[in-house]
């Protein structure tokens, strides 16, 4: 995964963001943040990097329980957050059901589609993040 600069950079911004989380950010913020770096890593371990066609079962089965994550974030969640990172996630698992469904689609625009979705998903972690650490300074508890 660390091939590229381009990686090593969208690396660095997921840490930045998860360090955010983590520091500044209240429960639901930490436990999307966690389990965002958790898959991430489990991400680069299951990734096959010379399957060029078909479908990587075991990246499927990491969204599909991110999916859950943060769809149980969003219905125990008041935050608004959480629902707009289900729906990126579930962009990105209806990507994987097309390959699973032999459409073929080509794999630039295959991994173009799962990596946007997941600058989205720590986009919103991020803003997230800052909402509810606002909030806590605007109540008086930080």
């Amino acid at each position: 995964m660390f091939e590229t600069l381009s990686s090593q950079i969208g690396f660095g911004i997921a840490v930045l963001v998860v360090a955010f989380a983590f520091l500044k950010g209240d429960e639901p913020e930490r436990i999307g943040a966690g389990a965002y770096m958790l898959a991430l890593f489990a991400s680069i371990l299951m990734q096959e990097k010379t399957a060029l066609t078909g479908t990587q079962w075991g990246l499927l089965a990491i969204d599909c329980v991110m999916l859950a994550v943060y769809a149980g974030l969003a219905w125990k969640s008041r935050r608004t957050w959480p629902v707009w990172v289900c729906a990126m996630q579930a962009l990105i698992v209806m990507s994987h059901l097309l390959t699973i469904v032999d459409i073929r689609p080509p794999l630039a625009a295959f991994y173009a589609v799962i990596n946007l979705a997941s600058y989205g998903v720590l986009v919103a972690i991020a803003v997230g993040t800052f909402w509810a650490w606002q909030e806590r300074r605007a109540a008086g508890l930080e």
